[in-house]
């Protein structure tokens, strides 16, 4: 295998989506993996390393494409990787169901330069449908080796990596350009003489420059200059090749797919009759017009009983070690006051009260993404993609429009950032801006906490049919919502034909499930550690400042004193009051009360509270008669002090803790905002949390994990805060449906808003993105609380009469009308998908 000067050797893996690239790439890294992002972009760069012969090499698995042109945002960046990074080989995988389709990029491939190896992966599935492929015969017309394998079951690897190891560049270049061959070669002449362009591959770039890629256009004339020979030279040929309404580029790709046909009929042979394949057979039931609905659903409900349903059982699992967790981080932390605890405590806990209350949802999340990863391995994902076509073409999106659905969460567990840069392959214009306005309303990863925590606290019987509803709704909304902006803002932009290709269902592998289900949700685990632990901090400061006036804080230090008086005067003559005469000796006793009673709730056993017991005993001797249980009456004495103290210390904290929040400069802006969302029950708390959560969705239950905070010692769940303190305040389900609606149609975060600037170049749609969500949700929210109220109906009574409301508006805009009779001729049409 080639050496690189100054790195290890680079092997990418190239090849359309649903070749089975992706399990390839497992089956020769196996662990040893990591993914990041590609610079300034969202799309996943996984690489991993691969041993061939002595040699250790890292394996980069591009994105799935099906040409190197530089259309799609996949197309640039495998494009932009293959040039700029220079792998020394490229194995290019194919399905051997589908090899005609995939030999073209292997001829680009070819032609830039590059040892090519090609994996025919998915050999038992062609071997199953009758296809007899003469591997030699094919290996003989490419000018390439040819590899057969299984990525599934593994069989070929060896053989693949042993191609690897012994891979050079091609002989002869591929003649793949038919009657243009002699026009690519006259042009890759010129561009090979020309010094400024000897770094790049000649012909490859020529055929770029014939087929007037602009890329490669701008590249040229910022070397040569906007008038440079070559390029006019090229501009004459291009015009010249071009025949009829047929451009170079375009007879440029019918030569490809006609060289690929010869190579296909001379290197496979079909054995009898065509049989149907199982994937149709499956597909005529889960395609139907008919039933591939109701099976969607189907799928989406269980999706969601299981994730949500089961994974919130299992967070009573892994609470109580997160309350550990914290109980950990307290005993390291500088030691609470009476009132005022030192600034590093409370910023301390704070940030690990807002991650574990987002971690608790790992189990949720892990279910989730194991779910969609077999649903992406089946094939079933794309069927979905299929399905929802048909419907979006009546809504004015294009068939493209699906995936950044998908994206973004159609499910959940999706990001709105990759959704939006995932519509940059949407060809026009309509519905790609309309596609990138309705992303943020599908169901992110970061909303799920939300509303699980808020169904958890309203709706704990009925937790599938809550969250099944608040999944459709956000997907009726981003149509409804389309369908809006295509019919007014968005009319005079025409639209695009959308053409689509369907997998072969395959059985998906444990190790790949896992493997995506892990990295997934590290992403998630890593968005907690960095962007909310950020928000958290900023959002402390926030509620510490300006502090509590100085007249109420010298209220607080009175009681606090006369508190610390009736203990001692309770303890008048009991001999364990000389363990506690100093102040400092107070503090101390208070403090180690709390660490026990918070780590004593974690006790699932006798025997663990009697460890806990001999440990403390060890610990501090002289608190024990004030702490641990006894039948001596001076301790019974002592024991009792000490509760009425801490209750009365707790109560005070709480209080405190409560005036400065309210006192601070997000609760002030909190309380502002309650004129306007009044009507839909949000509080200044609610309000608070929202805003923070423009910055990242998670931080939205983060925020709300410290507000309804807890005295230390206790380590009960959110829910269990937050819901007593707002049922006692009056809240009831039809708050929290209120709630969950205008979080379902939020603005986007940040981070997606700055990519709609990206997207859009426009600082008008940014600003479009932000304000008519707000207005749209806000409405929605207290439209549906206030009506619900007059008609006294429950929260799920309301849910499901908006979701029906809904549902109507959704068949009267999608459903044939034929009283608005015929389309008019020559009036944009758009034409629907196909497999």
């Amino acid at each position: 295998m080639p050496d690189a000067a100054g790195r290890s050797p680079r092997v990418a893996l190239a090849g359309q989506q649903n070749a089975g690239k992706s399990t390839l790439f497992n089956l020769l890294t196996g662990l040893s993996q990591h993914v990041a992002n590609y610079p300034g972009v969202t799309i996943d760069k996984k690489s991993g390393t691969l041993t061939v012969g002595d040699e250790r090499c890292e394996v980069v698995d591009l994105p799935g494409c099906y040409s190197l042109s530089a259309f799609s945002l996949e197309e640039r960046v495998a494009r932009a990787f293959l040039l700029e990074e220079q792998p020394d080989v490229v194995v290019n995988v194919i399905d051997a169901t589908n090899l005609r389709r995939g030999l073209p990029l292997t001829f680009e491939l070819m032609e830039m330069g590059f040892p090519v190896v090609v994996a025919l992966n998915m050999m038992d599935v062609a071997r199953n449908r009758g296809l007899d492929i003469d591997v030699d015969a094919l290996s003989k017309r490419l000018g390439v080796q040819v590899v057969p394998v299984v990525g599934r079951s593994g069989r070929g690897r060896q053989a693949l990596v042993d191609a690897i190891a012994t891979a050079r560049p091609s002989a002869e270049p591929p003649a793949h350009h038919g009657p243009l061959e002699d026009v690519v070669d006259d042009l890759a002449g010129a561009v090979a003489a020309t010094p400024e362009l000897a770094d790049l591959p000649a012909r490859w770039r020529a055929t770029k420059l014939l087929e007037g890629d602009a890329e490669t256009l701008v590249l040229v004339a910022s070397r040569l200059g906007p008038n440079a020979p070559l390029l006019e030279h090229a501009a004459r040929l291009r015009e010249a090749a071009a025949d009829g309404e047929d451009s170079a580029a375009d007879r440029i790709g019918a030569a490809r797919d006609a060289r690929a046909g010869e190579i296909v009929a001379a290197a496979v042979r079909r054995k009898g009759a065509r049989r149907e394949s199982w994937s149709e057979r499956v597909d005529r039931i889960l395609l139907n017009r008919w039933l591939g609905p109701v099976f969607l659903v189907g799928t989406v409900w269980v999706i969601y009983n299981l994730s949500i349903v089961q994974g919130y059982a299992l967070t009573t699992v892994t609470w109580p070690y997160l309350a550990e967790m914290r109980n950990l981080v307290a005993s390291v932390l500088p030691e609470a006051g009476f009132l005022y605890d030192p600034q590093i405590r409370s910023l301390g806990l704070w940030i690990v009260d807002s991650v574990n209350t987002l971690l608790n949802y790992i189990p949720i999340f892990l279910i989730l993404f194991a779910l969609i990863a077999i649903l992406e391995d089946s094939g079933y994902m794309a069927r979905i993609a299929f399905i929802l076509d048909r419907i979006l073409n009546r809504f004015g999106l294009h068939g493209q429009s699906t995936l950044p659905f998908i994206l973004s969460g159609v499910f959940a567990g999706g990001c709105a950032v990759p959704g939006v840069m995932a519509t940059k392959g949407i060809p026009d214009a309509r519905a790609r801006l309309a596609t990138i306005l309705t992303v943020p309303f599908m169901n992110c990863m970061a909303k799920i906490p939300l509303y699980t925590l808020l169904i958890s606290i309203y709706f704990p019987d009925e937790k599938g049919l809550v969250l099944f509803y608040l999944s459709t709704i956000t997907v009726i909304a981003a149509l409804l919502v389309a369908k809006l902006l295509t019919v007014s803002v968005l009319s005079r932009h025409e639209t695009a034909p959308f053409v689509m290709e369907l997998p072969n269902y395959l059985m998906p592998t444990v190790f790949g499930v896992l493997r995506r289900t892990v990295d997934r949700t590290w992403l998630y685990v890593k968005k907690v550690g960095t962007v909310v632990v950020v928000v958290a901090v900023v959002i402390y400061v926030l509620l510490q400042f300006p502090g509590i006036p100085a007249d109420r804080a010298a209220d607080y230090q009175a009681r606090a004193e006369a508190s610390i008086e009736r203990f001692y005067d309770n303890l008048d003559g009991n001999p364990h009051r000389a363990a506690v005469e100093t102040q400092e000796a107070l503090v101390a006793l208070l403090n180690a009360y709390d660490d026990y009673r918070g780590r004593r709730l974690n006790a699932g056993s006798r025997e663990a509270v009697e460890a806990m017991d001999a440990r403390f005993t060890e610990r501090n001797p002289q608190f024990v008669p004030f702490v641990l249980r006894s039948r001596d009456a001076d301790a019974r004495e002592a024991q009792q002090a000490l509760r009425l103290l801490a209750r009365e210390r707790a109560t005070i904290r709480r209080e405190m803790r409560q005036d400065r929040i309210e006192t601070s400069l997000l609760g002030m802006v909190g309380r502002g905002l309650e004129p306007v969302t009044q009507f839909a029950d949000f509080d200044w708390k609610i309000n608070v949390a929202l805003l923070a959560s423009f910055a990242a969705r998670e931080s939205s239950v983060a925020t709300l994990g410290v507000l309804f905070d807890q005295d230390d010692g206790e380590n009960a769940p959110l829910s269990e805060r937050m819901g007593e303190e707002q049922k006692a305040e009056g809240r009831t389900a039809l708050s929290a449906v209120a709630l969950m609606l205008f979080f379902a149609l939020y603005p986007p975060c940040l981070a997606t808003v700055i990519m709609v600037r990206v997207q859009t170049d426009s600082t008008r749609w940014m600003v479009f993105s932000v304000v008519f969500p707000t207005i749209l949700g806000l409405t929605v929210a207290s439209a549906v609380f206030t009506g619900g109220t007059a008609l006294g109906l429950s929260g799920l009574d309301a849910m499901t009469a908006f979701y029906l409301s809904l549902v109507g508006l959704l068949l009267l805009v999608a459903l044939p009308k034929p009283w608005l009779g015929a389309p008019r001729p020559g009036a944009p049409g758009k034409e629907g998908a196909s497999a």
